[in-house]
Order: C-alpha cells, then structure tokens, then sequence
C-alpha cells in the first residue's frame, strides 16, 4: 500500500487515523447548503447555523466551504479549480484483485423512452452487497456524495478502507477527496479509459439492467426506478450471490 501511494510506513500510520476537525461542521454546512437549493454563499450559511444555536464565524464557514468544494451553484467556476481538479486522480490500489476488503462505486444511466434518471451505487467487495444507492435526476456531484455519505453512515470501520471508482469528474471534486480522507477512507481510480479495472460494478450493473428493464413489461422511467428499487432490495436480502 505505501509503495502505491509513495509515501513512507511512518508517514501512513502516522495520518491512518487522523479524523478532519472539520468533518462533522461541514456536515452542518451541507445540510443548510442542500436546503437552500445550493443558493447560500458563506454568509448566509453562518447567518442561518447562529439562528440554529450553531455559534461559528463566518471566516471558518467561508474556510470550509472552500476546503470541500461547496459552492453556489450559480458562480461561474473555473476551468477545474474549487469544484473539481486532476491533481485528485488517484492510482488503482486493488489492481484487478476484487476478492478483498473494500468498495467499488459507478454511476450508471436508467434510460427509458427518451427519459433518463441516474443511479449511484456503492458494492462492498467482501460480501458483494450495495453498501447505499442513490437515484437522481441529475448526474453531478450530490448524487455521488450523497451515496457516500449514506454509506459512511452504515458504516463503523472505515479506517483504512479501499474506495475504487473511475475518474468520473464527481471523484475529481475537492468535496469527494476530503470527506473520503477525513474519514480514513483510501481513494483508488481506474485508469482512464480502462473499465475493466472496475469490473465488478460495471458487472452489477449490467445484471440490474438485464434483471429490471429487460425482465419486465415497463411502461415508463417512474415504473422502471420502482423496479430498480424493488430489485436492489431483493439483491441485498434473498438472491443468490455467485461464487467469486
């Protein structure tokens, strides 16, 4: 692990299980941001969080805002600085090896009559389970972290633990990055252009597709997320898992 990342032993136990003193104000943060339709600047945020009994100064809401990305939608932003950035692509830590700890996550099209919806998946590689899904009517980064954040939620360990995706542009974003890090979670990427370094989630959601909209009389997107939902939970509690 440390010779992937370059870094030294000393330096990963050393970082392994720091947790962001910033992590649960952020989560205060978000929660007035998505309320506000991604409309508040800072300070809005810490005028609203005061009224919530929430003491904090406007510099530190403005600081954190800033460290995870969050932004008022309606700001221009530049070519791939505060929301999202290469300098975040990180390197393939499981290497094809999908039989050990960790999670792989995509987002996949629900297409349907010229209509479309989006869902975010985390699959845990041990027990080949959906950790959280989320269904949206838009691809961007909230759909990515809100799953995140529901399986962060479930879980109890996270120090240390793998995340694998691709280099989706939600897994680029500063957001993303630090609520991984601050929780202890290692960041891994496919390479570009590579979808078989993240096969198992692609393979997943080929057999949701194949077992939801292929397998059914679907008469439109609503009917076909039901389905979706339907499955996901009969996935996770009653079918059969192959052998892997």
């Amino acid at each position: 692990m440390c010779e992937v990342l370059k870094i030294s032993p000393k330096t990963y136990y050393k970082y392994r299980y720091v947790k962001d003193k910033d992590y649960q104000m952020y989560k205060l943060i978000r929660r007035v941001f998505k309320q506000s339709l991604n409309t508040y600047g800072y300070r809005r945020i810490t005028d609203e969080l005061n009224e919530r009994s929430h003491q904090v100064n406007h510099k530190k809401v403005a600081r954190i805002m800033h460290k995870y990305g969050l932004r008022p939608s309606y700001l221009k932003t530049e070519k791939l600085t505060n929301q999202y950035s290469k300098d975040n692509i990180r390197p393939d830590l499981l290497l094809r090896k999908f039989n050990q700890k960790g999670w792989v996550t995509d987002v996949t099209y629900l297409i349907f009559s010229n209509k479309h919806a989006y869902l975010s998946t985390i699959l845990d590689l041990e027990t080949r389970k959906v950790v959280a899904y989320q269904i949206s009517k838009h691809n961007d980064n909230q759909l990515v972290m809100d799953t995140l954040n529901k399986a962060i939620r479930k879980t109890k360990d996270l120090n240390g633990l793998i995340i694998h995706s691709d280099q989706g542009f939600q897994y680029l974003s500063y957001e993303y990055k630090t609520v991984c890090e601050s929780r202890g979670i290692l960041i891994s990427m496919s390479r570009k252009g590579t979808p078989l370094d993240n096969a198992v989630i692609e393979s997943f959601h080929s057999l949701l597709k194949k077992e939801t909209l292929y397998n059914n009389d679907i008469k439109s997107l609503t009917e076909y997320i039901a389905f979706v939902h339907k499955w996901l939970r009969f996935y996770n509690t009653e079918r059969r898992k192959t052998k892997k």
